[in-house]
């Protein structure tokens, strides 16, 4: 078995396989949170694990000045394709949230749909201090992380599945103290109608919503969190963070 980076595997049909998320009501609602925090169309920005591009997508067509990063390769040739098919004109480029310093002093950094699980608790509070460079002032810092009971009752040490007749998929998941190990097997169907196997390994590590916070205000922010669109925090928490 040749396991590969995360997201080599599922990265080119992952907006596909997550379609149930809710993505219309969660952009706009991100969109509305930008508006809020005086940030309004026109402004530059960067979503950082883009993935697909979908969050992106949304931005750019609120008026937005964006650009799209991921570290995932697939992932990216996937959100250049559905641009094109919608005739966006984004740009998408390889990044790490963690590392990389943009050439321009963003208004606004998202990081959307769990890319802060993907950051070890060692290296939190250095990762915001590169979106604080990275943002001019009064810029806004947007993010969610799926909760530590999520991580913990929910996904860790079970088993998810499905068949959707192109793709199908098997998700094994190990709680291994404070993260999650993932590893995924894809089948696809090529265009000769035999299915490829992917295999794809992930981690994904446990963050305590204080030491979130207490990490964004290291960094300078100002910083505060709410259940997703505004319900409970059961299962993932936003954060919304000011460069003073």
């Amino acid at each position: 078995m040749n396991v590969k980076k995360p997201y080599s595997a599922i990265g080119g049909v992952f907006e596909y396989l997550n379609d149930d998320c809710g993505y219309e009501q969660w952009s706009q609602y991100l969109i509305e949170k930008l508006r809020a925090y005086g940030v309004g169309a026109g402004a530059c920005g960067a979503d950082f694990g883009c993935g697909n591009g979908y969050f992106t997508r949304a931005f750019y067509k609120a008026g937005y000045a964006v650009k799209g990063f991921d570290i995932s390769p697939e992932m990216l040739s996937a959100a250049v394709e559905q641009s094109r098919k919608e005739g966006d004109c984004i740009e998408f480029l390889s990044g790490d949230i963690s590392k990389t310093a943009l050439n321009f002093k963003a208004g606004f950094i998202t990081a959307v749909n769990d890319c802060i699980n993907y950051i070890p608790p060692e290296k939190l509070e250095k990762t915001f201090a590169r979106v604080y460079k990275n943002l001019g002032k009064g810029g806004v810092f947007i993010f969610d992380v799926s909760s530590e009971n999520k991580l913990k009752n929910i996904l860790g040490n079970n088993l998810f599945a499905e068949d959707r007749g192109d793709v199908a998929y098997m998700w094994f998941n190990t709680l291994n103290g404070g993260c999650v190990d993932m590893d995924i097997t894809l089948f696809a169907r090529r265009k000769d109608g035999l299915f490829e196997r992917k295999d794809e390994r992930q981690t994904q590590y446990i963050h305590r919503e204080t030491d979130i916070l207490s990490a964004l205000q290291g960094a300078g922010f100002r910083a505060e969190s709410e259940g997703h669109l505004g319900g409970g925090k059961e299962e993932r928490i936003c954060f919304y963070a000011v460069k003073l």
